[in-house]
C-alpha cells in the first residue's frame, strides 16, 4: 500500500495517536525522487508499526507553512501528535527505520 498522502483536513487526525513519518516533496524536486521511495518502502516494512505518510507541498502549501518546510525532502516524525524530530535533505533507509522503531519503543 505505502505511504499515504495527507491534505490539510486528514493531517491531524493521522498524526494524533502513535509514530508517523510524514514526507514533505514535491514532483518536481530531484532529491523528493529518491526519498520518496524509500518511506514508500518502509510503509510496507513497518505496517502496524507506524504510519508513514507524505504530503505534496505544490498542493498543500498551508501545511508545508504550517511545519516551516523551507527545503524538500523535509521528514517530520510525530509521536501521538507531538513534534519528535525533524530531518531535512535525503535520510537513508536505515537512519528513518531506527528512528522510528526507537520512537515507537519509548
Amino acid at each position: 500500500m505505502g505511504a499515504i498522502a495527507l491534505t490539510k483536513e486528514t493531517f491531524h487526525n493521522h498524526i494524533q495517536s502513535g509514530v508517523t513519518l510524514v514526507d514533505f516533496w514535491a514532483p518536481w524536486c530531484g532529491p523528493c525522487k529518491i526519498q520518496l521511495p524509500i518511506v514508500e518502502e518502509l510503509a510496507d516494512e513497518l505496517k502496524g508499526q507506524a504510519t508513514l505518510a507524505k504530503v505534496n507541498v505544490d498542493e498543500e502549501a498551508e501545511l508545508a507553512s504550517q511545519f516551516g518546510i523551507r527545503s524538500i525532502p523535509t521528514l517530520l516524525l510525530f509521536k501521538d501528535g507531538k513534534l519528535a524530530d525533524t530531518l531535512v535533505g535525503i535520510s537513508r533507509k536505515h537512519t528513518l527505520k531506527e528512528k522510528i522503531v526507537n520512537l515507537v519503543s519509548e
